[in-house]
């Protein structure tokens, strides 16, 4: 309410007494300045228990404002494929065998950043042809086994050649401890990402390449599908590269 009320204070208003104007003028105020609209919705709901404190529940009747997306009906933005190589270009540049591992990791293998740090070394099944990450501490304490593609056994092989330790984490900071998600999350940001977006674009390129959407579920982790489905819904720059592609 702090917020609103140094607005009503700019603009002449008052907050022992506004008005229906005064909620729609900041609304649309907060639009022009970029506010996501499920932020937007949030301070509606504030601004709507106010009102009824008040005893002026007509000044938030029919306001109009952008509405949230239902997140399952849009698909989860994921990396384009020049971005993807020029991540792994620079992740490579830096020479940290470690860092290299988790990068390819959340790319080819779509394991969310919470099950990755909780991963042991014993999760990590290598062999000369094959391989598998055993996560045991998925989302609503569900376990799955998710195949290796060859780079990732590559880089997770390089690195454990580096471990001379007794710890059982996959994953550990300098100090040989467990490494955390905002660890991670600080590391790809030095790169201009971060582990969701790794993640969709797993699920993204599987979806695209014509994995069954079952599987993809399977593999990603998912208790309900259409949390899946959301990967083969077109993008924005999809749509636009089928009209140019179908009309030039």
């Amino acid at each position: 309410m702090y917020a609103f009320c140094s607005w009503l204070d700019r603009n002449g208003g008052e907050l022992s007494e506004p008005t229906r104007y005064d909620v729609q003028a900041y609304i649309k105020a907060l639009e022009t300045e970029d506010k996501s609209a499920a932020t937007i919705d949030k301070i509606y709901a504030c601004l709507s228990v106010y009102a009824r404190f008040i005893q002026k529940p007509d000044i938030v009747e029919n306001i109009k404002r952008t509405k949230p997306q239902n997140k399952r009906q849009t698909a989860p933005k994921s990396l384009e494929e020049l971005e993807i190589k020029r991540i792994k270009r620079e992740i490579e540049k830096s020479g940290s065998k470690r860092n290299i591992a988790i990068v390819y990791t959340l790319l080819e293998s779509g394991v969310r950043v919470s099950e990755l740090c909780a991963l042991n070394r014993q999760d990590a099944v290598i062999n000369e042809r094959s391989g598998e990450l055993i996560v045991r501490c998925g989302k609503g304490n569900k376990s799955r086994t998710i195949p290796l593609s060859r780079e990732v056994r590559y880089h997770l092989t390089q690195y454990l050649a580096t471990r001379n330790d007794a710890e059982a984490s996959l994953f550990t900071s300098i100090r040989m401890k467990r490494l955390t998600s905002r660890a991670i999350q600080h590391l790809l940001t030095k790169f201009g990402t971060h582990p969701h977006a790794l993640r969709h674009s797993f699920a993204r390129r599987l979806v695209a390449t014509g994995t069954d959407i079952s599987a993809v579920a399977a593999l990603c982790g998912h208790s309900d599908i259409s949390m899946t489905m959301r990967y083969s819904k077109a993008s924005h720059k999809e749509l636009t590269e089928s009209i140019d592609k179908a009309f030039t």
